[in-house]
This record gives C-alpha cells, structure tokens and sequence, in this order.
C-alpha cells in the first residue's frame, strides 16, 4: 500500500498530528508526491503488487470532520488516478485515532460514529462517480484498548513547597508513561484502596526520573495520602507499555491481566539482569 498525506491538520497535539503536508509521513497528495509514487509503481508492477492506499491523519481526536475531510480528497484524487493512470485501489485504509476519555474533559465519540461517518463519505464519492467501493479498513487500536488499562504506582516521598505545591513522588514515571512528558498528555488517578474518599488536598505526581518533565499529573485531587499507598492511574491500555523504555536504565514493570476476579501475569518485571544483558565487556 501507499501512505499519503491528504493535507488534513486534525485537533489534535502537534506531535501526534501526521496528516498535514508537512510531515515526516506519506506522500502528499496536494504536491504531487503521490501521484508520481503510484506512477513509479505501476511502471514496476514485476516488482509491487499496489492494493491501495493508507493514510493516518492523527491521534486522540474528538470529531469526524476531519476523518472526512481525508476520505473525501483521497477519494477526489482517486477519481483522477482512475482516468489518468487507469489505478484502483481496492483498499483504502484510512487509518485511526479516535479519542478516548483520560480525564473528565475529554468527550470521545463512540467509534461507530467515526466508522459510520468515514464510510458514508467513501461510498457517496464511489457511488457519485462511477469508482467500485474500495474494501475499508480502520485502525481503532488505541478506542479499543485505551481505557482497559490501569497502571499501579507505590507513592514514596512527599515535599512541600509552601505556598506553592506538593509533590508526590512514585515508583514510575516517563520509563513506563511517557506521554505526559512527551506531549503534555493529562490523566485522572485515584487512591487504590480508596477511591471513592472524599478529596482532602490537591498533589502533583511526580516519576522517578531524573528530568523536571517527568511529572505524570500536576494537579491531583486526593484523599491525604501516606508513603506506601497505591495509586491507581486510569486510561494507559493504549501507549504505555508498547512506549515504555529504560531512561535512567530503570527496568520496566510487569504486566497483568486481570478478569472475574482472576489475575494472569502476562509480562514479567524487567530485572537489572534483563538491562545489563547485551552489554558487552571491554576486557
């Protein structure tokens, strides 16, 4: 398949917008990168076997105008391609990120609202132009999985800056979620044992890391809470572990699927060993 850039610049973050011209990503459709790809392949097709095109114009976004917006000038082109290049594409993946809800902010539509949506555009621009109704495909990963994840930290040590803020320090931080510091991502938490206890005071959670940016949440509603507790962060089924890394060479955590009452550890803990394991000795 060919990834193009159809010229959408979705509402989204910066970082994980990557369907506007000036991307790392595809080839655009607006400048005639393209067209020249699909060129390129055809005249080669011993070698490629093209079934279609993909594009993704971004992550955690809360309306369908722009997955229309994409669907609809793909397909405008396609209508060109057909009569010029005598090219079909018989699959269209038109990608994913559809939002999901991390905080009380958040509004996500339901993803068949997207799907509906993006295949109703698809079908009208076929239908209107006498194109065969490319086989769809999505990518609804993150709506999936997003909000089936729950990351459990061990609060440690606690400091006051009076009149300013305080800090909660936990046994994690940007090495097993680095999307808070990457892109300013928020997210809701709660006290493990109590999370339905009235709020008493508001904290800032604070990693581990070695780096002022490594701050999961900075405004936190708490019950009081004490070195030892668990803090249950919500919504990281989606980009924490598949993310996760080894800043400062701190191993990362387990991973445990949890069902009915009944727990299966599906990822083991990283040990030093597991760090330390590819290194080589000098001598």
């Amino acid at each position: 398949m060919i990834r193009v850039t159809p010229g959408i610049e979705a509402h989204t973050h910066d970082y994980i917008l990557t369907g506007q011209d000036d991307s790392k990503f595809g080839f655009g459709l607006t400048n005639g990168q393209a067209e020249r790809a699909i060129e390129e392949v055809l005249a080669n097709a011993h070698v490629f076997d093209c079934t279609g095109l993909h594009c993704h114009i971004g992550s955690q976004i809360f309306e369908t105008t722009g997955f229309i917006m994409a669907a609809h000038r793909i397909m405008e082109q396609l209508v060109v391609w057909h009569k010029k290049l005598n090219f079909d594409s018989k699959v269209l993946n038109l990608g994913g990120g559809f939002g999901v809800r991390y905080t009380e902010e958040d509004e996500p539509l339901e993803p068949e609202v997207y799907v509906r949506e993006i295949v109703k555009e698809v079908k009208k621009m076929a239908l209107a132009n006498g194109l065969a109704v490319p086989e769809i495909w999505i990518e609804p990963g993150r709506s999936l999985v997003g909000e089936a994840g729950t990351t459990l930290y061990k609060v440690g040590s606690r400091k006051e800056v009076p009149g300013i803020r305080s800090y909660l320090a936990v046994d994690g931080g940007m090495s097993d979620n680095i999307r808070p510091a990457l892109y300013e991502a928020h997210y809701e938490a709660v006290l493990a044992e109590a999370p339905l206890q009235e709020t008493e005071e508001t904290v800032a959670i604070a990693g581990k890391c070695c780096e002022s940016g490594d701050m999961l949440i900075w405004d936190l509603p708490l019950p009081k809470s004490n070195a030892g507790d668990v803090l249950a962060v919500f919504c990281t089924g989606a980009y924490g572990y598949s993310m996760a890394n080894n800043y400062n060479r701190i191993p990362r955590p387990p991973v445990v699927f949890v069902e009915d009452g009944v727990s299966r550890l599906v990822v083991r803990r990283e040990s030093y060993e597991d760090l330390v394991r590819n290194d080589l000795p000098l001598y």
